[in-house]
């Protein structure tokens, strides 16, 4: 059972926990950097438990401890093991916790309240062990809902008993948890089919992008898009992970579809659908695409707005599951976004109501081919649609109003008289196991 204690005066202290963290360019890493930063600034100590880069990175270390805008963070290097085979990341995932279990033994370590985030997705069972041994409330911040997506993807059965555990610590673990964060409505209606008894605990706060660092810029007064000649051509862009959650097959149909036409698809990043991507286009002969790898943060400025309408895209069955971050940046950028999704997907609520782009059904790349058309012949809309896109993140959704929000939940957390007693940590600190 938690102790019961009243709670401390001292300064709040906050541990985070996170596998990939910058300068991985993992979108989730670079948005808890962020949060842990912007925790900072209102005077939290806050310190960081990462895994080297793992997941798409320029290949050199980072340093095993460091502090940084008042962050201490600490890295592993057991979690660079394979990163790019699932078998391989599976494994640096369970030695990343095993590390992060070993670190949290320690008092000062857990600080008065743990953020676990699902990077690896089995990540809060071990704060469910921390609370089962020490009495630590923690908070759950849920990027991707495993083992559903494994389940939706067909990479295992309903019934193997790895689920079956799974799920039920999973029930454990939102039981026992001070808050629950989620990135959609379809997700917290997820989790609340599973376990009803967390309804009241989840709080949708959305992903952000920041409209001071991404702003709209002309393709003819950008070194990107001159540099791979993009500012003469209608271009598409896809942005980010190309993983098996993302509909890939329809957006490379509208590509087809549009091959004969003054169109570019460009995709940007990684996953273990892009030299499926890349190899359809070679068979197909396609050469209106071009395939680019991640790009730096400070490249996304240039690289977001290299194009004329941006695409994000779901596999079925994956809503409520996972929540494409590209999105914000997008919007960010003042650019018309054509979303691939489900028809009950939240993405298409946004676009409702923003009215900065289109749905589109999976498999609908005809569809999809006829809306660039449309924006081809319309040069006004793709302007009003990237402005309207822009409004709306600017009201909803920037770096200001998210972390304000996390940071209402963290102190809501800590007003329960059975927060444990504060260990003393260094006020801000990031670390890397």
């Amino acid at each position: 059972m938690r102790a019961n204690h009243s709670r401390p005066s001292l300064p709040l202290q906050v541990s985070i926990l996170t596998q990939f963290f910058p300068p991985d360019y993992a979108a989730t890493g670079q948005l808890v950097e962020e949060l842990a930063q912007s925790f900072s600034r209102q005077g939290v100590g806050v310190q960081v438990f990462a895994g080297q880069p793992g997941y798409a990175y320029d290949r050199r270390l980072a340093p095993k401890q460091e502090e940084a805008q008042g962050v201490t963070i600490r890295r592993t290097r057991t979690s660079r093991l394979w990163p790019k085979r699932i078998r391989g990341r599976a494994v640096g995932g369970l030695l990343y916790c095993l590390r992060s279990l070993i670190k949290l033994l320690h008092p000062a370590r857990r600080g008065q309240l743990l953020i676990v985030t699902t990077e690896p997705p089995y990540l809060p069972v071990l704060a469910y062990l921390m609370y089962c041994l020490f009495g630590q409330p923690y908070l759950c911040v849920v990027y991707d809902l495993y083992p559903e997506v494994a389940l939706a993807l067909g990479v295992v059965s309903k019934r193997h008993w790895l689920v079956r555990l799974w799920r039920w610590l999973n029930c454990r673990t939102w039981q026992r948890a001070e808050a629950i964060v989620v990135l959609s409505q379809t997700m917290k209606q997820r989790i609340v089919d599973h376990c009803p008894e967390a309804a009241d605990k989840i709080s949708v706060i959305h992903n952000w992008a920041d409209p001071s660092l991404i702003v709209p810029l002309p393709k003819a007064n950008n070194w990107f898009a001159l540099h791979h000649q993009l500012d003469q051509v209608f271009t598409v862009l896809y942005s980010g992970n190309m993983g098996r959650c993302h509909d890939m097959d329809t957006i490379l149909a509208a590509a087809f579809a549009l091959r004969h036409e003054p169109v570019r698809f460009v995709f940007i990043g990684a996953g273990a659908k892009r030299q499926f991507c890349i190899d359809r286009t070679a068979r197909a002969a396609l050469t209106n695409c071009l395939f680019l790898p991640y790009q730096a943060k400070e490249t996304l400025p240039f690289s977001l707005t290299a194009c004329d309408l941006s695409l994000v895209s779901l596999v079925e069955g994956v809503e409520g599951l996972v929540a494409p971050s590209k999105l914000y940046g997008s919007l960010a950028a003042g650019r018309p976004v054509a979303a691939i999704c489900e028809p009950h997907s939240y993405l298409r609520s946004l676009l409702a109501e923003g009215g900065f782009g289109r749905a589109f059904s999976n498999g609908d790349g005809a569809g999809l081919a006829n809306f660039i058309r449309t924006l081809v012949a319309n040069p006004a809309l793709v302007q009003q649609m990237g402005s309207r896109g822009r409004r709306y993140m600017q009201q909803k959704f920037t770096p200001e109003q998210g972390t304000n929000r996390y940071f209402e939940v963290v102190k809501a957390c800590l007003q329960t008289p059975a927060a444990p007693p504060l260990a003393e940590v260094p006020k801000a600190t990031v670390s890397r196991l």
